[in-house]
This record gives C-alpha cells, structure tokens and sequence, in this order.
C-alpha cells in the first residue's frame, strides 16, 4: 500500500478535529446553529494552519441535514456524498493558476447554476491574493450580490495584496500560528496512532521546528520517522533537521561569553565537519540569544520557552552570565547574518566574521 502523507493522513475532517483555532471554529459552529452563515468569508494566516481545512468542514456542515452542535453528522445522505473529492457542489479554486479575469467571467456564470441535492454551492477560492486587478474587479459584483444558495470562501496568506473593496464584503477570520504545546499533544497523538516510538524531547523540537504550522510539524515528523525507522530519538531528529544540540549551543556561547576566539573557530570547525547547515546553525544562535533574553527578562520563562526541566535550568544558570544588551546585539547580529549566509559564496568566512564580530563587540561598517 502507498503511503500517505501524516499531514494528509491527519487533516481535520471535523470541527472538533481542528487545533488551536477555537475562536474560529466556535464562531462558525454558532451561526450554522443560528441560521446566521454568510455568504462571504476571508481566512487569512500563515500556510498550514488549517485554512482549507476549516473550508471544507465548514462546507460540508452548511449542508448537513442533521448537524450536530454547528457540525456535519457524518452520516446523511449529504455528508456521505460530500465527503467525496469531487463533489459539484464544493468547488475548489486555485487563484494561483486561475487568476485571470476569464477564470473568474466563468465562475459569474456558473454560479446561476443552483446547488445539486444540497443546500448551499461553496466555492473555496485558495491564494485569492494571486487573482489579477481585473479579476478582482469580476468578482467584486458576485461577491456583492451572489445568489442566496452561493458562499465564498477566500483563502489567503497574504491579506495585504488584497483590494479594500474585496475585505470591506467578506468576514474576515484570522488563523493563529499554533502553539508548541499543541504541537506536541498533537504529534504524540498521531504517533501513538502510527505506532512510532519517541521522547518527550523530540516532540519539543520537532513542534518548535514547525514554527506553528500544523502541516509543516507533520511534514517533518513524517521525515524524521522515515530516518529514525518508527523509533525518533533527540540525536536522530537533530541528525535529519540540521539543527544543534543544546549542549553545543550552550558550549558555543560560553565561548563568546569568555572571548575564546580560538574556541569559536574550533566549534565552527567542528560543526561544519559534521555536515551541519551554517545558515541553520546560524538561526540556532539567534533563537539561543532570544531564549537566554527570555530567561533573564521574563518571570515565566519557563512557560514561554516550553522546554525540559534539564535544558531550562541550563539556559536559566547561562543568561546570568551574560548582560541583556549584549544579548540584543546577539540576537540583530546572527539574524542578520542568517539571510546572508544562504547566499554568499564563503558561508563558513562570513559566519567567522559574524561570531567573532558579535563576540567582540565591533562595529563593522559596510560599504
């Protein structure tokens, strides 16, 4: 049997399914409860958090015949024929390949078509940022005055490109980035579905990897899985994302804490011989500088960094050593140098210059 994708595998198919858009699917729930649904909707938020996802559940609720609690039963007759793919009344739009004002002409007259055994038409239209100015202005009249049996969902991660005559017609919902905590519950879940064994440790980094992304968490674990052969242990999630252990993190920044210039060169030595990424080592130390800023800024560190016992108080006895503003500097100076490092000819010379320059605290002008 093929594989399948974790993230596809484990795409919502229901509300109660969705993680950490509560405030979203709550407010979709009530109006299909109280009749109140809308005829446009805009999600907006970063790539894989559940956009298309709450489209489809919500289209498939809007026209269940029997929902439960503002969700679709899973059992009639509409559910049932819902659920498949290519279902006329659920039509999916890839603003990013149809964008043109002929794309949307062709929807205008499509929409006069009532639904087939349902209640409602969804038309999902996905990247809506990518339509044309020309498009836009086609589907500004449909989207004004659309048929009562027609709604419009619009996805997009970019909600700036979009006119203010499409957002002033729409209700708009903005997706949250998904926290690591829910990452981690989630990806034990599905885990423990699999079969695959883990520790507490790797679901912490693989969860802050996915910088929440629900897809992008579950596109990694799948990697990782595949490498780690169903047994996921720290060094092997370490060994597929490139990323550095805590030890030589901490190690790295006892060096420039003590000027060791000779220190630093040997660790950067080191870790490219390992066959790390420089540019990733790169944003490691810059999330390290912001972590050891939390550490000695925040009452509650621990909760905001969400790390193991062990590795907290680690970082907890580090950031004494170190003044705030020299973890400032920490943090612009490798963040900087993390978008320069993917494109320079000579990453392991400019990572040098950049470790020795934040470590000394010189002021090297550019020209």
């Amino acid at each position: 049997m093929n594989h399948i994708a974790l993230y596809r595998k484990y795409r919502p198919k229901t509300f109660e399914e969705v993680i950490g858009q509560d405030h979203i699917t709550k407010t979709l729930q009530n109006q299909i409860l109280n009749n109140q649904v809308g005829h446009a909707y805009l999600f907006t938020g970063t790539r894989g958090t559940g956009k298309t996802s709450i489209a489809k559940i919500f289209a498939r609720a809007v026209n269940c015949q029997s929902p439960v609690h503002g969700s679709a039963c899973g059992q009639c007759e509409n559910c049932q024929r819902l659920q498949q793919e290519n279902d006329i009344n659920i039509i999916e739009i890839d603003a990013a390949s149809n964008n043109k004002v002929d794309d949307i002409r062709q929807i205008r007259e499509k929409v006069k078509f009532m639904p087939v055994g349902a209640k409602y038409k969804v038309y999902i239209v996905d990247e809506v940022h990518m339509l044309s100015d020309s498009a836009f202005n086609a589907l500004l009249k449909t989207l004004e005055e659309p048929p009562e049996y027609v709604i419009f969902i619009l996805a997009t991660t970019e909600v700036h490109k979009l006119p203010q005559t499409i957002l002033s017609r729409c209700v708009r919902f903005d997706f949250r980035l998904v926290s690591v905590d829910e990452l981690v519950k989630h990806l034990a879940r599905v885990f423990n579905k699999e079969g695959i064994k883990y520790d507490d440790e790797s679901l912490k980094i693989i969860a802050s990897t996915g910088e929440g992304s629900v897809r992008d968490t579950l596109s990694i674990a799948d990697s990782i899985a595949s490498y780690a052969q169903g047994d996921i242990t720290k060094e092997k999630t370490l060994q597929v994302l490139g990323t550095t252990d805590h030890n030589l993190i901490v190690n790295f920044f006892a060096k420039l804490q003590e000027k060791e210039v000779g220190g630093v060169l040997t660790l950067i030595d080191q870790i490219e011989k390992e066959g790390k990424n420089l540019a990733v080592f790169a944003k490691d130390l810059s999330k390290h500088s912001r972590n050891l800023l939390v550490c000695k800024s925040c009452d509650n560190a621990g909760e905001i960094l969400n790390l193991t016992d062990d590795v907290f108080e680690m970082y907890k006895t580090q950031s004494e050593k170190f003044e705030e503003k020299d973890l400032i500097r920490y943090m612009q100076v490798f963040g900087s140098a993390e978008g320069e490092l993917r494109y320079t000819l000579s990453v392991r010379l400019l990572l040098e210059t950049t470790c020795l320059t934040a470590m000394l605290g010189l002021d090297v002008k550019k020209n």
